[in-house]
C-alpha cells in the first residue's frame, strides 16, 4: 500500500530552485533513505510533506486519503536537534508531549524500554549525552503509534558509539513494520538501516529504489602491479573491464559481475605481469552515490 505520492513537487526561493519536479513513492513497511549533499533539497522535501512549507507546484497525498486532510497525527516526525525541558526528566517530558498530541495512556515505560532509556526515566533532560538525547526524541515520536516515523539527519553529531545505538533502535521500530523515511548524509549508516533510497541532486531525483537496484552487481577492483604502465595497457585490452581509474598508485577498476578476480589474476600472469596489490569487493552505497551525484 502507498503511505506516501509526491507528485511532480517543486519548490522556489526567489530565482533559487530547491526542489525541481520532484516525484517518489513510498511504500508502507519500507525504511527508506533520502540522500544527497548539502542544499540539495532533502530538508525541504521533509518540510513540504509534513506541512510546514508551501510547495510552489505539485502535490502530496499520505495514506491514499485516509485520514482526510489531517494525517499528521498517524506521523511521528524529528526535522530539528531535540529540544525538551532541561530540568525535568524523561517522563515528565514525554508526558508533555503526549499533552501536545492529545495522546492519553501512553505507556512511557515501554517507549523507554524501546531506545534504552529505561534506566535513566527518573534524569534530567540536561544529563542526557547526545545519543540519549536524540533517542528520547525518538521516543517521543512514537506516542500515538504513528504509521510513519521520518527523521532529519538522526545520527548528526553523535559519537560513535551513539551513533551505533540510535541505529540499533531505528533498525527495532523498522523491525516492528513502520514505515520509516529518514534523510541523512552519512551514508555508511542508510546502507546499514534502509530498505530504499531516494538520491536527490539540486532539487532533481536522481535516482530511487531498492538499495539492491541501486547498487551495482559489478565488481570493484584494487589493482597494481610493479610495471603500472603495462598493467593499464592489459585493463584496457579486456573488453569486460567497464573503467580504470588510478587512485594512489592503485587502479581501481569496474568489472562485469560475470568474471571472477581470479581471472584477472590468471591473464595477468600469462601475460607476464606481475601483481602486488588485488582486492576485489562489491561497490558500497558511497560509491554508488557519488557516481550519481557527480554530473
Amino acid at each position: 500500500m502507498s503511505v506516501l505520492s509526491i507528485k511532480n513537487l517543486s519548490k522556489n526561493y526567489g530565482a533559487i530552485k530547491a526542489l525541481d519536479d520532484l516525484s517518489w513513492e513510498i511504500e508502507e513497511g519500507n525504511v527508506y533513505g533520502l540522500l544527497g549533499p548539502n542544499g540539495s533539497g532533502k530538508t525541504t522535501t521533509l518540510g513540504i510533506i509534513l506541512g510546514i512549507l508551501s510547495a510552489s507546484s505539485g502535490s502530496y497525498q499520505w495514506f491514499n486519503g485516509k485520514y482526510g486532510d489531517n494525517p499528521r497525527k498517524r506521523i511521528g516526525a524529528i526535522l530539528e536537534t531535540p529540544n525538551f525541558y532541561p530540568y525535568k526528566n524523561a517522563i515528565d517530558n514525554l508526558e508533555i508531549v503526549s499533552h501536545i498530541k492529545g495522546v492519553k495512556n501512553a505507556d512511557y515505560d515501554q517507549l523507554l524500554e524501546m531506545v534504552n532509556l529505561a534506566h535513566r526515566k527518573k534524569s534530567a533532560f540536561r544529563s542526557f549525552s547526545l545519543g540519549m538525547k536524540q533517542r528520547l526524541a525518538i521516543a517521543a515520536t512514537m506516542i500515538g503509534e504513528p504509521d510513519v516515523i521520518i527523521f532529519d539527519e538522526p545520527t548528526n553529531g553523535l559519537d560513535p558509539q551513539g551513533i551505533a545505538e540510535v541505529r540499533t533502535t531505528l533498525k527495532d521500530i523498522a523491525d516492528s513494520g513502520k514505515t520509516v523515511i529518514m534523510a541523512s548524509h552519512i551514508l555508511d549508516e542508510v546502507e546499514k538501516i534502509c530498505s530504499h533510497v531516494a538520491i536527490i541532486k539540486n532539487g532533481t531525483l536522481r535516482a530511487t529504489g531498492p538499495i539492491g537496484s541501486i547498487l551495482s552487481d559489478d565488481t570493484l577492483l584494487e589493482i597494481a602491479s610493479p610495471s603500472m604502465g603495462t598493467l593499464n595497457s592489459f585493463l584496457t585490452g579486456l573488453g569486460w573491464v567497464k573503467s580504470i581509474e588510478e587512485k594512489g598508485g592503485i587502479f581501481e577498476c569496474l568489472i562485469d559481475q560475470n568474471y571472477e578476480v581470479s581471472e584477472i589474476n590468471k591473464l595477468a600472469f600469462e601475460n607476464g605481469i606481475t601483481l602486488n596489490h588485488l582486492v576485489g569487493r562489491k561497490r558500497k552505497l558511497e560509491e554508488e552515490f557519488l557516481e550519481i551525484t557527480k554530473s
